[in-house]
This record gives C-alpha cells, structure tokens and sequence, in this order.
C-alpha cells in the first residue's frame, strides 16, 4: 500500500504568527465549516450497530467452533480468525472514546468499556488519556506519549545514555519494530491493570477503578476459561499465543504507519502552527480500497482523522477531498 505524505498537502512556508492578515489558526475554519455543511460530522448509528452486530456474531461463531471441535489441534485455525474481528473492536472502541459512534458521552462510554475491558482487556480510561493526548499534540517529544522514549526511541537525543540491552534494542530497532509489535496485545492488558492499581496523582476515580478492574477481570476470566474447557493445556497455551501475537501485529499494522517518520515540532515549532498545520504535518494517509479501509480500521485516512475526531469512520473518505483541495488552495 504506498503511502502518501501530508507534506504534499501543505507545501507552503508556515507563515508568521505575528504576522497581520490570516493567521495559522483561522486557516481550519473554512475547511470546518464545509465539512458541517456537508454533514460529516453527523453520527452514523446504524452503520455502527451494523458493524457491532457482525462483529458479535463472529465471536459467537468462534466460541461456537470451538466447543464443536473440542481439544484438536484444528481449533488453531480459530486463533487468526479471533485476532482479526478482536482488532475490529478495539477499532469500535477506539471511535466510541471520539465520540464518533454518538454524541452522548455517556453511551459511548458504555459501548467502549464492552469492547475495551471487556472484549479486549485492555482499559478505556488508560487509553482515553494516553489517546487524547496524543491527539492534541502529535508527534511533540515532550507532549506526545506516544513518541516518549520507551523500548522505541524516535530522535538522536532520545538515544542519548542508553546502554546494554537498551541501546542494543534502539541500534536494531528498524529490524525488531515489527516482532515488538506481537506483544503489543498483551502489553494494552499490563498497561490496563497497571492503571486500575495505580495510586496517587494516577489514580483513577474509586468508581472507575473497580468497574474497569471488574471488567478486565471477567475478561480474563472468560479467556482463560475458554481455552481450558475447550482445549488441552498446551493447545491453549497455543491458542492463546497466536491470538495474541496476530493481534498485536495487526494493531501494529494499523496505528505505526500513521505518524511515524513525518513532522516531529519541537516547542518554538508547535506554538507557531495552528489546528490544521498540527494535524496535517505529523500525519500520514494511507492509499487503498474499501479492503484497506476496513483492515485498517478507518485509522489509514489519519489526517481527516486528526482534523475531526469526531467524525464517523465512513465519512472520512468523503472528507478526503474536501481537506486535499483546502490544503493545497
């Protein structure tokens, strides 16, 4: 799938921001209110009920099949089915915590811990904070979780100090991204009971703590009990495994390619632009079909994305054109 870059989109200098006249800021509003004309940013329920209800009744048919063929090594062909419609609702998840499913912040909160905590294991308010502020500022070093030194490393800088097992990772870590990213499903589930234990300043309110400890529990619970009266110890084991592992990679697939590589701001950089430069710059497009954009989650138009997270996953295609014409005028 070639890639195409928002540099393309903007090509002229990022003008002054004391400068008189329009300012970075004001260069969104008309391409907001376009698309409010257009209504794209108006919710598309039935197409989400939709998509939830096939997306449930896979998981039945899974569970389903494995019951009927019991402990056989044939139940592995499951594992990849399993992995494929888990990243379909960790996509559902993600657009319910953008209010893109509804508006009510309520119901969406619902609809995302089922698919989050529930389905997936992982913890929506965890990721809602990593997530949002993400989004306010991508591809900041000091602002951007996501470009925050870890395993990975994303600037010359951030290798400085590193030493043994670390730097032997950040030398290597164009050829180990991909194998790192099959513990990614594992890892949302650590990093989800990490935030239901976590005290101080981190804590989650009491109330949120145990509905999303609750629900990470009965997951497990559920995922493992499965496995078990289904399989034999080390065909789960295996299970398992695969599941998690395809998992992962198919996260890994859908999320890296959408920043990496492009504009990182430093501060001086980031306070100059407005809205539209932020987004636009550090993002990226995928270019595909209708399979791309349903194996990517709707995450490979990026850039609309970012300019309006709200916005539905099937109006981000119509709002492609609308952004490439603002961008290039």
């Amino acid at each position: 799938m070639p890639q195409a870059t928002a540099t393309a989109l903007i090509a002229e200098p990022v003008p002054d921001p004391a400068a008189g006249g329009r300012t970075a800021g004001s260069d969104f509003a008309p391409l907001l209110r376009m698309v409010k004309e257009q209504g794209l940013l108006e919710r598309r329920v039935a197409w989400y009920a939709r998509g939830i209800t096939v997306n449930l009744l896979v998981v039945a048919a899974i569970v389903t099949g494995m019951i009927l063929i019991g402990a056989s090594w044939w139940a592995l062909l499951l594992a990849p089915a399993l992995a494929l419609v888990s990243a379909r609702m960790s996509f559902v998840g993600h657009d319910a915590g953008h209010c893109q499913i509804t508006a009510d912040r309520g119901r969406g909160r619902i609809v995302q811990l089922l698919h989050a905590n529930l389905l997936l294991g992982m913890s929506q308010e965890w990721w809602n904070d990593k997530h949002n502020r993400h989004h306010a500022n991508p591809n900041h070093i000091d602002k951007d979780p996501d470009v925050k030194a870890d395993i990975l490393v994303f600037t010359q800088e951030q290798t400085a100090g590193r030493s043994g097992l670390r730097r032997w990772l950040t030398r290597h870590q164009a050829w180990l991204f991909f194998p790192l990213t099959t513990l990614e499903g594992v890892a949302l589930k650590v990093y989800g009971f990490q935030a239901v234990l976590a005290r101080g300043e981190d804590a989650m309110p009491v109330r949120k703590r145990v509905q999303e400890g609750a629900l990470l529990l009965v997951h497990v619970v559920a995922y493992v009990t499965l496995l078990l009266t289904t399989l034999s110890i080390g065909q789960a084991v295996v299970f398992a495994v695969i599941h998690q592992m395809l998992l992962g990679l198919h996260l890994g697939m859908a999320f890296a390619p959408n920043h990496k590589g492009m504009e990182m701001p430093d501060p001086e950089t980031s306070a100059s632009w407005g809205h539209l430069r932020r987004q636009v710059l550090t993002s990226r497009n995928i270019r595909g079909g209708p399979l791309t954009d349903w194996f990517l989650g709707g995450l490979n138009y990026q850039i609309e994305h970012h300019l309006f997270p709200s916005m539905p996953r099937p109006h981000l295609r119509l709002a492609q054109p609308l952004v490439r014409a603002h961008c290039a005028s």
